[in-house]
This record gives structure tokens, C-alpha cells and sequence, in this order.
């Protein structure tokens, strides 16, 4: 039985469906597959005779060459391997549903590329972030919006897509965990300390004061509310604000993100002993791999393990 035949760019379309509805695909994932396969269709388009290639005609040395065009037009080996993803997904996708009888890009071998280490900062930088941004809050007489961004970020890890969509019950005085639902629509515990507890309710405080004064109905249902189209802060615009915070804190912009907290998050915790699983768990990776990028953070601690608790750590180290 040969493969069914349906327009390209409607095979497309029925990939995403699919990333949406059974996988549960985030709204930034499907915005980046949809740029990655349309820059693919158009550069299939140039390809072969009477009209081009594609997606329901190209074969694998279509899509190597199109891997070889991303590198001519300056593309980083990890932009290369995200693109080579989406590539292999939807042909595995295309030949599962009977849309193609073959996979062209079940042979593709992706760029080598070595892992590059998180940017961290230590914790004396995280002090500094915080303090500048409590200080910020206190001028006021009231706990900021970014101060609590702040606390909840290194206080829980969490994606900033994550946090910024966090609903407005988050703030419950008695709220001990926070579930988080994560990347694939799936929900996450992630426990609170104190400080963002406080920052939390202080906050939403403040917001219920404002609602009141301006005699707005009904309050938000989110944490961070804004009028904007998602009704809630923008990752963008929580990215910027830190980066102002950065240079009050003494710290250059470049060094200071939403996702470099997340790693300041990860790396503090395992520097001071907390296993690798617990931290996958938190931090909602699917893979264990992953995680595996702060192993450099186990390494330096079990040196200095062997060193301060063996016996012979003192002349080993000597030696």
C-alpha cells in the first residue's frame, strides 16, 4: 500500500497538530517548529527540477544539504541540531501516519558540538541581585513586582515561561509548593522557602490594594498580571527588567537572565550536596542528560570531598 498523498504544507500542518494535541507542545515550541520547517520548505523549494523539492519529495541528501546551508549561513552547531530535531521528528511523524513510505532523515548525523557550560553566578552575585532589588521595593514602602520575580526565580528554579504564567492562588498564605505545569503540559512540585513566600504574598498585597483603589472587577487570575494579549507579564519584558536590576547590583547586564538564575538555582544546590536526581526533578527536565550539563559542579565537589574526608586526602593531594 503506497503512502497517502496530501499537500506539503499541510503535512506540516497536521505535525504541529499533532506536537500540540497528543504531546501537549508549548506555544514557544510551536512558534520555533513552525520557523524551522517553513525555512525549510522555502530552501526545498530552490531544489531540483520542474519547481523544486518538498517536504512530501525531499530526500536525505536534500535535508543534508539544507544542514550544510545553515552552516554556510552562520548557524551555531546547537541552532543546527535544534533544526535537525524538528527535521527528524516531523519525517518520523510523516512515515508512522503512511504520509511517506520512507524517512530521509532517519541516517542524518547532526553537527559535532561540544556542551558549553551554563553561565552561573555565584551566590554573592545572587546576594547582590537581591539586594539591590529589596532596596528598590523598600524605597517604595511596598514589595515590587520585581523583587518577587527575583526570590521565586532562585528560589525555585523555575523557566521564566513558567513562572510569569503562574495563577494568582500561588500567593495563598499557607502555600508551601507551587505546582508547576512544565514543558509537555506536565505538572511538577516544586517546594517554596520562606523569602518567596513573603515576596509572594507581599505582592499580591499590593496588587489587591491597587485593584481596590482603581475599583477593578474582576482581579486577575494571574501572579503577574498584565494588559497585555496573554493577560500576564511576557518572559521578554521579566528579561529586561533584570538585566536594569543587574547594573544596580554592580554586575554586568550580559551576566544576569531568567535562565541563568535557573542555573545559579541548579548549581547551588548541588554544590552543597543535594543529589542530581532531586534537582532533575525540580528543575522538570524529562532527561536525566539533561541535568548531566552541571555534572563539572559534582566533579569540583567530590575533589574536594576526597580531599577534606580521606584519610590520605591531605598527601594525595601533595602528591
Amino acid at each position: 500500500m503506497g503512502a497517502r498523498k496530501a499537500p506539503a504544507p499541510r503535512l506540516v500542518e497536521l505535525f504541529l497538530d499533532m506536537l500540540s494535541a497528543e504531546r501537549g507542545g508549548a506555544a514557544n515550541t510551536l512558534e520555533a517548529y513552525t520557523r524551522d520547517l517553513d525555512d525549510l520548505s522555502a530552501f526545498l523549494a530552490h531544489r531540483g527540477r520542474q519547481g523544486g523539492r518538498t517536504v512530501a519529495t525531499a530526500a536525505t541528501a536534500d535535508l543534508r544539504a539544507y544542514l550544510g546551508d545553515l552552516a554556510a549561513r552562520g548557524f551555531k552547531p546547537a541552532s543546527v541540531a535544534r533544526r535537525l530535531s524538528a527535521i527528524r521528528q516531523l519525517y518520523r511523524f510523516l512515515y508512522a501516519e503512511g504520509h511517506r513510505s520512507d524517512d530521509p532523515a532517519a541516517i542524518l548525523e547532526g553537527p559535532k558540538r561540544s556542551r558549553p557550560l551554563p553561565k552561573v553566578l555565584t551566590i554573592g552575585d545572587v546576594d547582590r541581585l537581591i539586594a539591590a532589588a529589596r532596596q528598590a521595593a523598600e524605597a517604595t514602602g511596598v514589595p515590587e513586582r520585581l523583587y518577587c520575580l527575583l526570590e521565586l526565580l532562585y528560589a525555585t528554579g523555575l523557566r521564566i515561561s513558567e513562572l510569569v504564567a503562574l495563577p494568582a492562588s500561588a500567593a495563598r498564605r499557607d502555600e508551601r509548593m507551587l505546582i508547576v505545569r512544565g514543558k509537555g503540559d506536565k505538572e511538577r512540585l516544586v517546594p517554596l522557602n520562606e523569602a518567596a513566600k513573603a515576596a509572594m504574598r507581599g505582592y499580591a498585597a499590593l496588587l489587591e490594594q491597587v485593584r481596590v483603589r482603581v475599583q477593578e472587577r474582576p482581579a486577575s487570575k494571574w501572579l503577574f498580571p498584565s494588559f497585555g494579549e496573554d493577560g500576564h507579564l511576557t518572559r521578554q519584558h521579566a528579561a529586561r527588567e533584570l538585566k536594569s536590576l543587574a547594573g544596580a547590583a554592580g554586575l554586568r547586564a550580559a551576566q544576569v537572565s531568567p535562565h541563568v538564575l535557573r542555573h545559579a538555582f541548579a548549581s547551588h544546590l548541588l554544590h552543597n550536596g543535594a543529589d542530581l536526581r532531586v534537582v532533575q526533578t525540580l528543575l522538570g527536565h524529562a532527561d536525566i542528560s539533561t541535568t548531566q550539563i552541571y555534572t563539572h559542579v559534582l566533579d569540583d565537589r567530590l575533589k574536594s570531598l576526597v580531599r577534606d574526608l580521606h584519610p590520605l586526602g591531605e598527601a594525595s593531594s601533595e602528591g
